[in-house]
């Protein structure tokens, strides 16, 4: 007595799958949160070491770079050292719990490196990463 696998059901289906949809929505989600870090980054052409070890990815919301020419550039725009540090002050007074990402040229002096790490830290950063480029 085998059951009628062939047998149609007349009854409508009247409730709506929502997790094709759900599965969609969080890879173009994650889609974005890779892409969006890639985009400011990918504007400014920094020359960064390399080192064989690197560490865990910081997750950041102010990349500051300085370019072989000491430009000074904060999430892509044009900065100096003083609006640098207003803009610290005021995202470290907004998320107490920001991080900086500060991304250098291999060819820019280490004394300027550390001028800007030296306003991060008094600005209320209280952790920042340098960005480096993982040798293979």
């Amino acid at each position: 007595m085998a059951a009628n696998v062939f047998e149609e059901d007349d009854e409508v289906i009247a409730q709506i799958n929502v997790v094709p949809f759900v599965d969609i929505v969080l890879v173009l989600l994650i889609v974005f949160m890779l892409t969006s870090s890639l985009i400011a980054r990918a504007s400014i052409s920094v020359d960064l070491p390399r080192a064989t070890s690197t560490g865990e990815a910081a997750n950041s919301t102010l990349n500051i770079s300085l370019d072989a020419q000491n430009q000074l550039t904060l999430n892509g725009d044009p900065t100096d050292l003083d609006t640098l540090g207003a803009a610290v002050a005021r995202a470290s007074w907004e998320d107490e719990d920001v991080q900086a990402v500060i991304s250098a040229d291999k060819r820019v002096d280490y004394g300027s490196v550390v001028q800007v790490i030296d306003v991060v830290r008094t600005n209320g950063v209280k952790t920042f990463a340098l960005n480096i480029e993982r040798e293979a």
